[in-house]
C-alpha cells in the first residue's frame, strides 16, 4: 500500500466501487484507496431500498464500466417496471389494470442481487489495481489545499494516508456532510420496509385466467419489477439471481403510519389488509424468511456535491429521493460521471473550477426537477387513470432528455451544457418548468378520477412517441445533433402535455378538444381559457395520447 494516493474513497458500497472502476478504466495509472468499514464480503442482503436498475444506470454499468458480460451471465435480466392498479380488485390480479411491456425490451436493464454484485465489484477493483481495504473505519479527514489526510482504524492500528482527492461514498452516514455541515433536509417523508424470502415467486401463477396470462410472453412477468399500487403506498416484488425474492412496502405516513409495518409480523398484517393476494402467497412462505429491513424518511438532499478543493460526495452520501422508478443507480451514474471527469481532468493539469461549478448546478437541477414527481403524490398512487397518465409522462421525460444526454456523454460536454442549461429560458429550465406544471395538473385532476376500471392491459410501447424515446437512448449523436434532438423531444413533450390537459379539461369542464393550451401556465383549478400562444397537438400525437385515456370524450 502507498502512503499517498491520487484518490481515497470513503466507503466500498455500490457508489464507491463503481467510481473506482470508472476511474481505473479511464486511467489505469491512478492510485486509488477504497476504505470500507465491513470486515468481510457483503451479505446477500444489503441495507438498500430495492435491487433493480433502469436505462440510464444500466447503460453506466454495461457500457461505461464494461460489466455487460458479468450482468448477462450472473444477474437477472429485468423485464421493465410493471404496475397493478385498481386496488378495488386486490383479491383478483386478473381484474386489475396492468401496465407494463408485453415483449422483451430493446434496451436492457437488470435485477441486481446487491450483495453478490458488490462482492464482484470488490474483486474487479482489486484486479484493476486499486487497494480495497475491508474492516477500515474512517476516523477523520483533514482537508487541505495541497493534499488531504485521511485517518482510519484497521484492527487495533490507527493509519494515516494522504490524497490529492477525497470522495465520500459512505452512504447514509455521510461522513463529509456531517463533518462540514452541508446537510439539507428534503420534505418527502416516505418510509419503507423490505425483506427477502427463499425461492422464486411468479405472479403468473396467481390467476388461472388464461386470457390474462396471454397478455405477456411466458416468464416475463416474473422478471419485471412489480408494483402493487394503492392509496398512499406501493408494494414491490423483485426476483434475484440467487433464486430468492425481494418484497418491499413503501408508504406515506399520512396514509400508513410506519409502526403499522415496521416489524415482519406487522408487515404481514399490513399486507393482509392492503394487498390480501400478496399476503396469501407470502403467508405460505413465513418459514422461508431470510431477513427484514426498514428505513424511515429515506429522502434527503445536500448543499454541496463537488468542490474545487478536490473533494466530492457520491451515492447516498449526497442526495436520495425515492425508489419508485428504481433511480438509485441512475444518480450514482450521474454523480460518478461528474466526479470522474473532474478527477481525470485535474490529474492532467486542467483547471477544473468552471466544470466543478457547472456540474454541481446541473446535478442539483436534475435532482430538483425530479422532486415534484414524488413529493405529495403518494395519495394518488391508487388512482388508475391518473397513474397511467403520470407514469407514461414520467417515462417520456426520463427517456427523452436526461437518459439521452447521459448515453451521449452530454453531461460532460460543456457545449451541450451551455446550450441546454446555461441561459435564461433555456431548454433545461423549460424542461423543469414543464415537468413541474404537469405534476401540478395531475394533482388537480386526481379528485375527478373516480371510476373503477377493470381488466385492462396497457403497454408503454403501444404509444409511438414512447417507443421512439426508448429506442433513442441507444442512438449516438454529434454535439449539434444531440442539441437538436433534445429540442425536438421537448416539442413532443409540450404537445403531449397539452393533449393530456385537453382530455382532463374536457372531462371536467366539457371544453373543446381543439383549444390551444399553454403548457407552462395550464391549470385545472377553474375552467381553462383558450391560450393565444398555446400549443395544439398534431393528429398523430392526439391519437397516441388517446391510447392511454380510459374515459369517454364529451
Amino acid at each position: 500500500m502507498n502512503d499517498h494516493y491520487d484518490v481515497v474513497i470513503l466507503g466500498g458500497g455500490l457508489a464507491g466501487l463503481t467510481l473506482t472502476i470508472q476511474l481505473k478504466r479511464a486511467n489505469p495509472e491512478l492510485s486509488i484507496l477504497v476504505l470500507e468499514m465491513r470486515g468481510e464480503n457483503a451479505p446477500n442482503s444489503t441495507h438498500k431500498v430495492g435491487e433493480s436498475t433502469v436505462e440510464l444506470g444500466t447503460h453506466y454499468l454495461r457500457e461505461v464500466l464494461d460489466l455487460k458480460d458479468y450482468l448477462d451471465e450472473k444477474q437477472l435480466p429485468k423485464h421493465g417496471l410493471r404496475f397493478f392498479f385498481t386496488p378495488q380488485h386486490k383479491e383478483d390480479i386478473s381484474k386489475r389494470v396492468e401496465l407494463g411491456p408485453r415483449e422483451l425490451l430493446p434496451v436492457p436493464s437488470h435485477q441486481l442481487d446487491r450483495g453478490t454484485f458488490e462482492n464482484e465489484l470488490v474483486r474487479l477493483c482489486r484486479e484493476l489495481g486499486a487497494d480495497v481495504l475491508l474492516g477500515a473505519k474512517v476516523k477523520n479527514v483533514d482537508l487541505n489545499e495541497t493534499k488531504h489526510t485521511v485517518e482510519y482504524t484497521k484492527g487495533e492500528s490507527v493509519v494515516s494516508k494522504t490524497a490529492q482527492w477525497v470522495v465520500d461514498a459512505t452512504g447514509r452516514s455521510s461522513f463529509l456532510k456531517r463533518k462540514l455541515g452541508f446537510k439539507k433536509d428534503l420534505d418527502h417523508g416516505i418510509n419503507s420496509a423490505w425483506f427477502r424470502v427463499k425461492g422464486e415467486i411468479d405472479i403468473d401463477d396467481w390467476s388461472e385466467n388464461s386470457a390474462w396470462s396471454s397478455y405477456v410472453q411466458p416468464g416475463l412477468r416474473r422478471l419485471s419489477t412489480v408494483h402493487f399500487m394503492g392509496e398512499g403506498y406501493w408494494v414491490w416484488f423483485i426476483p434475484l439471481a440467487t433464486g430468492n425474492t425481494s418484497i418491499g412496502i413503501v408508504a406515506d405516513p399520512v396514509h400508513h403510519p410506519f409502526d403499522t409495518y415496521n416489524k415482519f409480523e406487522k408487515a404481514m398484517d399490513w399486507l393482509k389488509e392492503n394487498e390480501p393476494l400478496c399476503y396469501s402467497v407470502l403467508d405460505k412462505k413465513r418459514e422461508d424468511l431470510l431477513d427484514f429491513r426498514v428505513l424511515k424518511h429515506f429522502a434527503h438532499s445536500s448543499e454541496k456535491l463537488y468542490s474545487t478543493d478536490r473533494w466530492g460526495v457520491t451515492g447516498e452520501s449526497g442526495v436520495f429521493l425515492d425508489p419508485f422508478y428504481s433511480p438509485g443507480t441512475d444518480f450514482i451514474a450521474l454523480n460518478n460521471t461528474f466526479l470522474a471527469d473532474l478527477i481525470l481532468r485535474d490529474k492532467q493539469g486542467e483547471d477544473i473550477h468552471l466544470r466543478t461549478n457547472v456540474y454541481e448546478r446541473t446535478h442539483f437541477a436534475l435532482f430538483e426537477n425530479w422532486v415534484p414527481i414524488y413529493q405529495n403524490m403518494y395519495s394518488m398512487w391508487g388512482l388508475t387513470q391518473t397513474m397511467v397518465l403520470k407514469i407514461f409522462w414520467d417515462w417520456a421525460t426520463y427517456w427523452s432528455v436526461p437518459t439521452l444526454l447521459f448515453t451521449n456523454e452530454g453531461y460532460t460536454n460543456i457545449l451541450v451544457l451551455r446550450d441546454l442549461f446555461a441561459s435564461e429560458g433555456c431548454i433545461g429550465q423549460k424542461f423543469g418548468l414543464l415537468n413541474g406544471q404537469m405534476q401540478q395538473v395531475f394533482s388537480q385532476w386526481a379528485d375527478y378520477d373516480t371510476e373503477t376500471f377493470t381488466n385492462r392491459y396497457i403497454d408503454p410501447f403501444d404509444v409511438e412517441y414512447l417507443r421512439d424515446f426508448h429506442k433513442g437512448i441507444d442512438e449516438r449523436h454529434t454535439t449539434q445533433e444531440l442539441i437538436k434532438k433534445v429540442h425536438e423531444n421537448m416539442d413532443v413533450l409540450e404537445a403531449v402535455a397539452t393533449e393530456v390537459f385537453r382530455l382532463m379539461s374536457n372531462k371536467i369542464y366539457g371544453t373543446s378538444m381543439e383549444m390551444k393550451v399553454d403548457p407552462y401556465t395550464m391549470s385545472l383549478e377553474s375552467c381553462p381559457k383558450v391560450a393565444e400562444e398555446g400549443v395544439l397537438a398534431s393528429q398523430k400525437i392526439k391519437d397516441q395520447v388517446h391510447v392511454m385515456w380510459f374515459y369517454s370524450l364529451k
